[in-house]
């Protein structure tokens, strides 16, 4: 008993610890259909190292994610080993290219998972942070 109570003390602090330093870029709200949506950054917000996408209503499915720079570099990355997303989840996060280099746009090609009737449509959370390389919460 005493083991459980401190593996759910640690547990708890543990994912109090992983969202330092993780900053809102965007959101948005996703139909109940397979889209991709293009997030165009302004700001400070262009200047990350990492981005992840968090679900903060409903379920999605990632598919790709795809990083553009000012520069005309582009990531893609497949999504598709990430799963399903449901409230509160993240994805894992993604290397951004050229790290000196500004983020110009962010595009995400997913789809909301659901019924129109019964359930919400899910809302993305998309979460940028400078620094820490050698940490890939």
């Amino acid at each position: 008993m005493k083991y459980l109570v401190i593996l759910l003390f640690l547990v708890g602090f543990s994912g109090i610890a992983q969202n330092d330093n993780w900053k809102k870029l965007a959101e948005k709200n996703v139909a109940f259909k397979n889209e991709t949506d293009k997030i165009n950054l302004v700001g400070n917000e262009r200047n990350v190292d990492k981005i992840k996408i968090k679900c903060v209503q409903g379920t999605v499915q990632l598919r790709k994610v795809k990083i553009i720079m000012e520069g005309g570099e582009e990531k893609e990355y497949d999504a598709r080993g990430v799963g399903i997303l449901t409230k509160g989840m993240s994805s894992t996060a993604f290397a951004v290219p050229g790290k000196d280099d500004k983020v110009k746009r962010v595009e995400l090609d997913y789809d909301s998972k659901g019924n129109v009737v019964l359930t919400k449509r899910a809302k993305v959370e998309i979460l940028g942070r400078k620094g820490k390389d050698d940490d890939d919460d």
